[in-house]
This record gives C-alpha cells, sequence and structure tokens, in this order.
C-alpha cells in the first residue's frame, strides 16, 4: 500500500446533507447521513481507482468528517 488518498465528509447545513472533497478522480458524493456516505465510499471508490488511474492494488483512503456548529450563547 504505497499510495494515500483522502476523502472528507463536510456538512451543509441549509441543504442537510454531507457532501465530498476528495483527491479520488469522478468520485462525488452526498448523502444525508455519514454512515451512508462511508459504505458510498467502500461502494464507489475501488472501481474509480481502477477505471480512472489504472490501481486494483490496496490503497489508504483517509477519511474525514468536518461539520461546524453554530451555538447560542446561555
Amino acid at each position: 500500500m504505497t499510495q494515500q488518498f483522502y476523502v472528507k465528509a463536510l456538512w451543509d447545513a441549509d441543504a442537510s446533507v454531507w457532501f465530498s472533497e476528495t483527491d479520488i478522480p469522478g468520485l462525488v458524493l452526498q448523502t444525508e447521513t455519514l454512515a451512508e456516505f462511508e459504505d458510498l465510499i467502500r461502494h464507489f471508490a475501488p472501481d474509480l481507482l481502477a477505471s480512472n488511474l489504472g490501481i486494483h492494488e490496496p490503497v489508504a483512503i483517509r477519511f474525514e468528517a468536518a461539520r461546524q456548529l453554530d451555538l447560542a450563547a446561555a
């Protein structure tokens, strides 16, 4: 496993969805839950890495999630 890629889930509060930022060509995700987001990474990333970059061996994918919470002061 020499190559490493990343997928970041970012929260869009206006649309109430998680959307992707990634360096995997062709991987564009939008889901309502983080669990669904991670399932879609596992489903689509291997095929996209094989099809778009010719990678057929296991690779490390760093997965992060970021969400801003705006809270009212007590």
